[in-house]
């Protein structure tokens, strides 16, 4: 009896040992000399603190980071130096990181209200490799963003334009006469833009991208700017444009090979790229994630330079509610995965597939044991049956890090007519997520709403779009220019109120919801892309705001509802879509429009 309450006792105290070893380590910001509201470079403070953390951390730890409400400035000198290959952004490495947090479990980045402002030409924060990590409770900007804005003060069709900078653009003439603005270690030079309506904060309407030819330019005795060369008759005065150039070099927040992340309460202000970027990660949920404007008040009219939050590769669910995306460039969200295209049929087993898109390549693709599929590019097509990756190797380099070309073998044998002189892809099914897109709120951004294309259960509910200028939303797949798949086989639209889309044209605008893959081929099509059931796409329940004709366009579907919408006519904007039908169908089987 001694003896059994002997072991008893003794497993309590290794249980008991293992639990406080099981520590949640809290660092606060400032014992580690990071001040809120101090004008101080912290770059070298932060990784100072990280070698901290991972000195000090013990398997099954949780690590709390703490910073306080206040302005927290992080420059180049001092920064992380990294290589990423980032999805959907330009492959120009090293990158040089403000925040990376990188092989990290249970921690959670409490920014506690912070505002965190960059300089220079950095990536703000990166998470990669984690397992259960919360970001939260922060800001990310940029002191001195790349876009230029200006108001056009000045519009002589002989004379041409005279603009204003905002006051916080620096610029300067160049020597060869062209209007370039520039910081720390960067000069960009415009070459296009999105005008605004001033007190909107719309894009103006049936604008689209228009160019902006500086060359000439010379300063004005009132400190504006003139640009004989620049003649846009749309451009009338008041109003503010921003000026683009054409790189991306990274998001706001880059996350890869991560599981199970939460991003709570978190506004990206500008990014030279995307919001943010996931790929190859299973389970992100956004709760209150916005890429927005700094309130009422801001002076800025424009958010990030691309779509405010992309997923590329990921798997298991995204989750994205409670959102505001407003002012970006592109979409308020895109999921979907990559294309390889068949390059080489080494044998019956064996191909070689390729990232074809300059701006995706680079990273992980897949691994043994992911299910695939193949696809004919011209028809959009699948060809043969579902098989399965046995070994999966780069092929044009030594390491996943960096390579184009995979070297892939399959469980069962390849149809013989897919090799490289066809046209054929490679999809991933493994690497496709769920989507919920839900409660979000997007407006007054440039070219389009929302874009999915994943096989797997996608739900776009109770949001609002509000102004996208292009297509609220679209079901795309491309396997000719960008490269994304794949098709839709499991959507649900409802409850969802759409006011005033399409007012510009831009790629895939042919209706204020588009089903639109890009299909070269579509005569020579014999069977369908999106669908593949009996009400595979429902759109329910939902209100249309409208001042033009589209409400629905639909290319290779098989299995959609369009049912209980309503659709309200104004005239906010005088009608001029090329399209002038309600309801636009290509080649389609299993379509049902009523109510």
């Amino acid at each position: 009896m001694n003896k059994q309450k002997g072991l008893y006792l003794l497993l309590g105290l290794l249980l008991t040992s293992v639990v406080c070893a099981q520590e949640i380590r809290v660092y606060d910001v400032a014992d580690f000399g990071m001040k809120a509201n101090s004008s101080k470079n912290i770059s070298a403070t932060w990784q100072s603190l990280l070698k901290k953390i991972n000195a000090e951390y013990e398997e099954g730890d949780s690590i709390v980071i703490r910073f306080h409400p206040g302005t927290y400035h992080f420059h180049e000198k001092g920064a992380a130096i990294r290589v990423y290959y980032i999805s959907n952004h330009d492959q120009d490495n090293p990158k040089k990181v403000g925040l990376p947090l990188e092989g990290m479990k249970h921690l959670t980045l409490d920014g506690g209200g912070a505002s965190f402002v960059f300089h220079g030409r950095m990536l703000p924060i990166s998470l990669v490799h984690s397992e259960n990590c919360v970001l939260k409770n922060f800001s990310i900007d940029f002191a001195n963003p790349h876009i230029a804005q200006v108001e056009i003060v000045k519009n002589d069709q002989e004379q041409g334009i005279t603009f204003r900078p905002a006051p916080w653009v620096k610029y300067r003439i160049a020597k060869d006469s062209v209007f370039e603005a520039y910081g720390d270690g960067w000069t960009v030079r415009h070459s296009w833009g999105i005008p605004f309506e001033k007190d909107t904060r719309r894009i103006v309407y049936n604008a689209g991208d228009r160019g902006c030819n500086t060359k000439g330019a010379s300063l004005t005795s009132d400190g504006c700017v003139l640009a004989p060369n620049w003649k846009d008759s749309k451009l009338v005065p008041g109003t503010i444009f921003v000026m683009r150039g054409w790189g991306r070099p990274t998001p706001g927040i880059f996350l890869s090979h991560n599981l199970n992340t939460r991003l709570e309460n978190i506004q990206v202000h500008y990014a030279e790229g995307m919001g943010l970027l996931a790929q190859v990660c299973e389970n992100v949920t956004l709760e209150k994630f916005r890429v927005c404007l700094k309130g009422e008040e801001d002076p800025r009219y424009f958010t990030t330079q691309a779509d405010a939050t992309h997923f590329s590769g990921c798997k298991g669910k995204i989750i994205s509610c409670n959102g505001l995306y407003e002012g970006m460039m592109d979409n308020a969200i895109n999921v979907h995965g990559t294309y390889l295209k068949v390059i080489d049929r080494k044998d019956e087993y064996t191909l070689v597939g390729r990232y074809m898109h300059d701006q995706s390549w680079g990273f992980e693709w897949g691994r043994t044991g992911d299910e695939v599929q193949f696809i004919r590019s011209t028809t959009m097509e699948l060809i043969g049956t579902k098989n399965k990756i046995t070994a999966i190797t780069p092929y044009d380099k030594d390491c996943i890090e960096g390579a184009r070309e995979f070297l892939i073998s399959f469980e069962k044998p390849v149809e013989a007519c897919i090799d490289e002189k066809g046209s054929f892809g490679i999809e991933n099914l493994t690497w496709s997520p769920e989507v919920l897109f839900s409660g979000n709120l997007i407006r007054n951004n440039r070219a389009r709403g929302a874009l999915f294309s994943t096989p797997r259960e996608t739900i776009v509910e109770n949001n609002t779009f509000d102004h996208t200028s292009g297509t609220a939303i679209l079901l795309c797949g491309d396997c000719n220019g960008w490269f994304e798949t794949g098709a839709c086989r499991n959507v649900q639209i409802r409850n969802n109120h759409f006011i005033n889309a399409l007012t510009s044209m831009y790629q895939f605008t042919n209706a204020v919801i588009s089903i639109y893959p890009e299909i070269p081929e579509l005569e020579k099509q014999q069977a369908y892309f999106h669908g593949g059931k009996e009400g595979g796409i429902v759109i329910e329940n939902n209100v249309f705001d409208t001042f033009d004709a589209p409400i629905l366009y639909v290319k290779s579907v098989d299995g959609l509802v369009f049912r209980n919408n309503t659709i309200k006519t104004n005239t906010e904007y005088p009608p001029f879509h090329f399209n002038r039908n309600r309801f636009w169908l290509e080649k389609v089987n299993r379509v049902s429009i009523s109510e």
